[in-house]
């Protein structure tokens, strides 16, 4: 499936930019230039045009600072989706920073890197919530993982703490952020389908890649929901229970068409946020 043709064109524009872009950022951060923060949006919004993705937006992104936006996990291609769109840094898992090409990426754009087989948390925690005291805006995955793109997994909730600021900090708001791949020329994207784009389980990361990069138009849509604090929900749990809920029922209305419930925004000492049942998707 997909254009031979196509493929080869989308790999050729995409190296063409990237590597005409790539000293342009190091420079920038050996500097310390303030362009660095924004200049990955310019990068990944004409690698999106290259790529094929046209990306609806839904709602409105937060202009505080800090901020951590909490999104759902399907592919690698989330990172160009969501970074053409947010001003920030993504907090990736440490592998990520050993891959060619998308590890380089992954440094230039000040990615965290955490290890998620440790069984202690904190110090990945810490060294989200350090990049938060600074100001920074966070992009997060916390399922761990990349979904089939039909549901959302359970969120992890042990980094949920790094929203809490340290004394003289300002609070750092929390944004839940739907992604969702929704139709291919024009066409739904059923469940035989969704798999083109998802990239999870077993899947080897270079021939699910040749296959992706040839494939035509992808609608994108991505929502962008109310914001909230760690000091509205009460606790990290209920923050995660909140944004999951928020982001499940932002990716069954993209996916069905349909408006799904939605959990009240947190109000200052609430414990816990309501839970949405996801329906089946066709």
């Amino acid at each position: 499936m997909g254009s031979p043709t196509l493929r080869l064109a989308r790999i050729a524009l995409y190296l063409l930019w990237t590597v005409s872009l790539m000293p342009v950022q190091g420079l920038g951060l050996l500097l310390g230039r303030r362009w660095t923060r924004t200049l990955p949006v310019f990068y990944h919004r004409w690698c999106s045009h290259i790529l094929g993705f046209r990306v609806r937006v839904r709602g409105a992104q937060t202009s505080l600072r800090p901020a951590l936006f909490v999104s759902n996990h399907i592919s690698y291609t989330d990172i160009t989706v969501l970074g053409a769109l947010i001003p920030g840094s993504f907090v990736a898992k440490t592998e990520v920073a050993g891959w060619p090409l998308f590890g380089w990426l992954a440094k230039f754009q000040r990615s965290v890197f955490v290890d998620r087989r440790t069984l202690s948390t904190a110090r990945q925690r810490d060294a989200i919530a350090t990049r938060l005291a600074a100001g920074d805006a966070l992009i997060l995955f916390p399922e761990g993982t990349s979904g089939d793109g039909n549901r959302v997994l359970p969120f992890k909730t042990g980094l949920f703490g790094a929203a809490e600021p340290p004394p003289g900090v300002p609070p750092v708001v929390v944004q839940p952020v739907s992604l969702a791949y929704t139709r291919l020329d024009g066409i739904p994207l059923g469940r035989l389908l969704r798999p083109y784009l998802a990239w999870y389980g077993t899947a080897e990361l270079i021939p699910h890649l040749w296959q992706m990069i040839g494939l035509g138009t992808v609608e994108v849509v991505v929502e962008f929901h109310p914001p909230t604090t760690l000091a509205d929900c009460g606790s990290r749990k209920a923050l995660a229970a909140y944004c999951q809920a928020r982001v499940a029922g932002g990716v069954a209305t993209a996916l069905s068409g349909r408006p799904q419930p939605m959990p009240a925004l947190p109000v200052a000492g609430a414990r816990a946020a309501p839970t949405i049942a996801q329906p089946a998707l066709s």
